[in-house]
């Protein structure tokens, strides 16, 4: 069936790509960190019987697995209108500005003349770096610097977000 001529298409709104990485550890940190606590357990064991035996060997490991997953399970995401990093929400109509950061510049922004007042979520095994400058007069934070494999991305998205809203 046709449409009738009455009625108009419904018009089409443009979707705001939505972007979303997590901040994980490279897989050299999972293994380097195993070793050490192999490494650990296995000095702390030397050759004793008993509880000694296999205590480290159960405790170490296990705790250095959750260590790493826990240094790894911060979420970057643009979507529903805010950028979100971990806990923290920043809604897009705050965003003056995204500028993607490759190494140096990330240094440049939290180095020596960085301003104290600044939101950073920073993790060092990642090169880049998104910072995004804040137009919020009721908020004295004057930029948050996020850490990101794709820092391009990160900021055509915040800003894609902010021109949607």
């Amino acid at each position: 069936m046709s449409p009738s001529p009455s009625s108009s298409p419904t018009p089409r709104v443009a979707a705001v790509p939505a972007y979303s990485e997590r901040l994980g550890l490279p897989w050299w940190c999972w293994l380097a960190g195993l070793a050490l606590a192999g490494l650990a357990a296995t000095e702390l064991w030397m050759g004793a019987e008993g509880v000694r035996a296999w205590l480290p060997f159960v405790l170490l490991l296990p705790a250095v697995l959750a260590g790493l997953w826990w240094l790894g399970r911060v979420r970057v995401a643009v979507d529903g209108g805010e950028l979100r990093v971990d806990d923290a929400h920043l809604p897009v109509r705050y965003v003056a500005d995204a500028v993607p950061l490759d190494a140096e510049g990330r240094r440049e922004a939290l180095g020596v003349g960085a301003d104290p007042l600044a939101f950073v979520v920073q993790r060092p095994w990642i090169g880049g770096a998104v910072q995004v400058v804040l137009d919020d007069p009721a908020d004295p934070t004057p930029f948050w610097v996020v850490s990101s494999r794709r820092p391009t991305e990160l900021a055509a998205a915040l800003l894609a977000a902010r021109d949607a809203a």
